[in-house]
């Protein structure tokens, strides 16, 4: 039994580590986006914007305002509400646990400080773009909103976090790959 521990002591570990990292920072997530209620929190407000943002470079004449009676930023084309962004929507659960992977698989050195805000940058993006697309499927495919929103684009939004683990892991073993081999 002793010797299974011992096999598995790293991964136990890193498992550890990970859902040390996780909880913790959820749990300060919620606390930040609780001491914003009844409104949204700066974070949901910034995503809607940019996207707004982003949909008027492509000639959608979008604005974003709260809600105020719910605590979610609104989407808004010609007048009319297109998108309710919600905290859920502005992706930060994701970058959390792309950054306790990171953190929970190896040591804080260089690499990491550039990868990280890289990563969290490609995962912002593409969460802007799954946000821009669902608006033009809610003006234009209503009927496919729910699946797309629901799971296509979450499934797609945590490949794109995978990526970048695998791309990390790969980065972080390389040297070690090369030490062996001298």
């Amino acid at each position: 039994m002793a010797a299974t521990i011992r096999e598995f002591l790293p991964t136990i570990i890193f498992l550890a580590k990970f859902l040390g990292i996780y909880l913790v920072a959820s749990l300060l997530y919620g606390a930040y986006v609780t001491s914003f209620e009844p409104g949204p929190d700066p974070a949901t407000r910034a995503v809607a914007q940019q996207t707004s943002v982003a949909l008027g470079v492509c000639g959608w004449a979008t604005s974003a305002h709260d809600n105020g009676r719910k605590p979610t930023t609104e989407v808004a084309y010609r007048n009319r509400d297109i998108l309710s962004i919600y905290e859920g929507c502005n992706g930060i659960n994701v970058m959390v646990i792309f950054v306790a992977f990171l953190l929970a698989f190896g040591p804080m050195n260089r690499r990491l400080w550039w990868y990280a805000p890289l990563g969290l940058l490609a995962i912002h993006l593409c969460n802007l773009l799954r946000i821009a697309v669902l608006f033009w499927v809610s003006l234009n495919e209503p009927d496919f909103m729910y699946f797309l929103h629901k799971y296509f684009f979450t499934a797609a939004l945590y490949v794109v976090t995978l990526t970048l683990w695998v791309i990390w892991v790969r980065m972080y073993l390389r040297p070690k790959v090369v030490k062996s081999i001298v």
